[in-house]
């Protein structure tokens, strides 16, 4: 038989097989286990996807948080043109000691855009550890002002007070120790010291 006779018997072999393994492709396309795992890859894809969307959603919204707390303190807190808070002295020793004390130039650390100096490395460790524990309220500002005006007074390191474990900081000068005056109306001064300050805030 010739050539072309040949040819002309193995074609619809040939043809059998492709529709063959067409069968068996269909087959696998549509066999339930086979589904299964397409959505199972599919789900997975999706959820890998989502999954890195939300950690960089994340990431991106707790660095807008720090910069508008770094931003907020700069502005409100009671500083100095170089950024030093409570004139220089020491937060944590009004805990500690229960006194005020002057830092020191060579023991600072920065907190939010806020630069604290300390009288010992040990107050530094302590503060760096607990920030919030030590900062004073009212953003530094006199309370008893904060209270009784809502305004921002400046205060005398040496004139504060420890009230429910917060340091608290308060204007001397003149023969006015605002302090004084807090004490006679404490929780009142200190209840609208509370709102104007979130007010300022926000």
């Amino acid at each position: 038989m010739g050539s072309v006779g040949a040819s002309f018997l193995k074609a619809p072999q040939q043809t059998s097989i492709s529709l063959n393994y067409f069968q068996i492709f269909c087959k696998a396309w549509c066999n339930p286990a086979t589904k299964r795992e397409k959505h199972h890859n599919t789900y997975k894809n999706i959820m890998k996807k989502l999954f890195s969307l939300l950690l960089a959603s994340a990431f991106t919204i707790s660095m807008a948080s720090a910069q508008t707390a770094t931003d907020l303190h700069k502005k409100h807190y009671n500083l100095d043109s170089e950024g030093l808070a409570i004139k220089g002295y020491d937060p944590v020793s009004y805990f500690t000691v229960q006194k005020a004390q002057e830092g020191k130039k060579d023991i600072t650390l920065t907190a939010e855009g806020i630069t604290y100096r300390f009288a010992t490395t040990q107050d530094r460790d302590l503060f760096k550890a607990n920030p919030a524990k030590y900062q004073p309220q009212y953003g530094g500002w006199c309370a008893y002002a904060m209270g009784a005006t809502g305004e921002k007074v400046d205060i005398d390191p040496g004139t504060f007070k420890l009230l429910d474990g917060k340091l608290y900081l308060f204007y001397n000068k003149f023969f006015n120790n605002t302090k004084k005056t807090w004490d006679k109306d404490e929780a009142n001064l200190k209840r609208k010291a509370d709102a104007n300050w979130d007010k300022i805030i926000k």
